[in-house]
């Protein structure tokens, strides 16, 4: 753990003196990174500071212990130190999980996609409570959802709907947050759309990608075909008449972004590049996780979005996380957006995994 501290310790001071050099203030962009960056390490070096302090203390006590002849004040630092080493255990733990390689898309904004799977209308509407669980969830954290582009059915379902999340100043980052939801997400409940009264199985897909800048990845205005079209609405009716909504489709990949839900072709072809990088970008790293290996699959959040990762069972008031394979109550609470405990599962799951494949 040592050689990590100092190469961290080193990095901070870097930072610091690279933010006290005058010409600094010529590349406004590389200050706002490098004091994002020292803000991140902030909490890091207060651990280390501390576990730093109290272990310099045991050692003074060790060496008291060893050579000093005066009884009282030897009793007096095997004392101290009886006090410090439960401290310096909870702080070694602290660090264990501070100082684990850290995911570059924690801190940024993500874009969702949810998309109705197997059940036809009740797919829909069990999409449709997932946006809502999201956008809960959202209001919650002080996040602001942005919707992207909606597909809706004529009984309040989404065949399909994409947003954004984004995080104001002060709030929690969200990508850290909701990583854990890409996936396939099961619903058995009655369905309103049954008379009968019998319990049905149905899917949706959630996607969570971390929202790609420009300079993140390079995509070429040459690779791209874009596409103009009058917004719909359900049942094919039309919004407007204006040719709005926009397609864009990223040659190279075969990737295609459709949004219609901006009032104009300029914002909705704004809206669309953003789903387009973060999909292009997702796609080149989930080809080089499997190139690489299972590695990356076997972590909590990181696996494939075909996986069936969670089960809302209504009839018996029952939310199952296969990942983890733990079981809790309260359903309703959590479609309204009560994730807290369910995502602090899988947090610590995800830090068990990582520090055991650190130790092996």
């Amino acid at each position: 753990m040592q050689d990590i501290i100092n190469k961290v310790k080193k990095e901070y001071t870097n930072i610091s003196e690279e933010l006290n050099d005058p010409n600094i203030s010529q590349n406004p962009q590389k200050m706002i990174a490098l004091s994002k960056k020292q803000a991140e390490m902030n909490a890091v070096m207060e651990k280390i500071t501390q576990y730093e302090e109290i272990t310099a203390t045991m050692k003074d006590n060790a060496e008291i212990v060893n050579t000093e002849t005066d009884t009282e004040l030897k009793e007096m630092a095997m004392e101290e130190n009886l006090e410090l080493a439960p401290q310096i255990s909870i702080l070694e733990k602290e660090l264990e999980v501070l100082l684990l390689p850290k995911d570059p898309s924690d801190t940024k904004n993500v874009i969702v996609e949810i998309r109705g799977g197997a059940g036809g209308d009740e797919s829909a509407l069990f999409a449709a409570n997932l946006f809502r669980m999201y956008s809960r969830l959202a209001e919650l954290k002080g996040w602001k959802v942005i919707i992207i582009h909606s597909n809706s059915t004529g009984i309040g379902g989404y065949k399909e709907i994409i947003f954004e999340i984004n995080a104001p100043s002060g709030t929690q980052p969200v990508y850290k947050y909701m990583k854990y939801e890409s996936g396939v997400h099961r619903v058995q409940r009655v369905p309103e759309t049954e008379k009968q009264g019998r319990i049905h199985t149905s899917t949706a897909t959630v996607a969570v990608l971390p929202e790609v800048e420009e300079v993140d990845i390079n995509i070429e205005a040459k690779d791209l075909r874009i596409d103009t079209f009058a917004s719909s609405g359900p049942g094919g009716q039309s919004v407007n008449t204006t040719m709005s909504a926009v397609r864009i489709t990223h040659i190279p990949t075969g990737t295609v972004v459709s949004c219609q839900d901006g009032k104009s072709q300029g914002k909705n072809k704004v809206q669309a590049m953003k789903v387009l990088r973060s999909r292009v970008l997702q796609n080149e790293q989930d080809k080089h996780a499997k190139e690489i290996g299972d590695e990356r699959r076997s972590q909590v959040g990181t696996g494939d979005r075909s996986e069936k990762i969670r089960t809302y069972n209504f009839p018996q008031d029952r939310i199952t996380d296969h990942r983890i394979k733990q079981n809790w109550s309260g359903l309703e609470n959590v479609l309204n957006g009560n994730l807290e405990e369910i995502i602090i599962a899988l947090q610590e799951e995800d830090i068990r995994i990582k520090l055991d494949q650190q130790t092996k």
